[in-house]
């Protein structure tokens, strides 16, 4: 069926892939969540253990809704390990399980980098002529902002 949202196709299909990478992104940022959950160590095990699961179930409901708001556009979700890693700008740390307070420098970094991205989409949106996802751009980065914030407190 024939989408007619008021969007061009080629819009639709630029933001689509701009959203196909953004969700390759919170992906390796949920595995990576998911990764420091299970490994973290210390005198800080417990509260961090907990504070990590509930990074990872919102990391979750946020793939979710990207995958979503592509396949409202029109287009197909990635949803392969392939697909995400050939298109996530997030360094993955194989074999590497750093102590509990870089862990959680480097999921801040990782949400930084996550914020200032899609920053440049949802500017990007709006050239496109497509408030909804701007809109939903604009949220996505104040959750990324309060998550980058917890970390941070922690390593103060």
């Amino acid at each position: 069926m024939k989408i007619n949202i008021g969007i061009p196709e080629k819009n639709r299909l630029e933001m689509a892939k701009l959203l196909n990478h953004l969700l390759a992104n919170e992906y390796v940022l949920y595995t990576k969540t998911w990764k420091f959950h299970w490994n973290v160590v210390g005198p800080h095990f417990g509260s961090l253990h907990a504070f990590l699961d509930t990074h990872v179930e919102q990391l979750s409901k946020i793939i979710d809704e990207v995958a979503e708001r592509v396949r409202a556009l029109g287009v197909k979700s990635d949803g392969t390990l392939t697909e995400f890693l050939e298109k996530t700008s997030l360094p993955e740390h194989p074999g590497q399980n750093p102590d509990d307070l870089s862990m959680l420098k480097l999921l801040a970094e990782d949400h930084e980098t996550i914020i200032r991205k899609t920053h440049e989409d949802a500017e990007f949106s709006i050239k496109l002529g497509d408030p909804g996802t701007n809109n939903f751009l604009c949220e996505l980065v104040e959750t990324h902002e309060k998550m980058a914030w917890m970390l941070r407190s922690f390593l103060e």
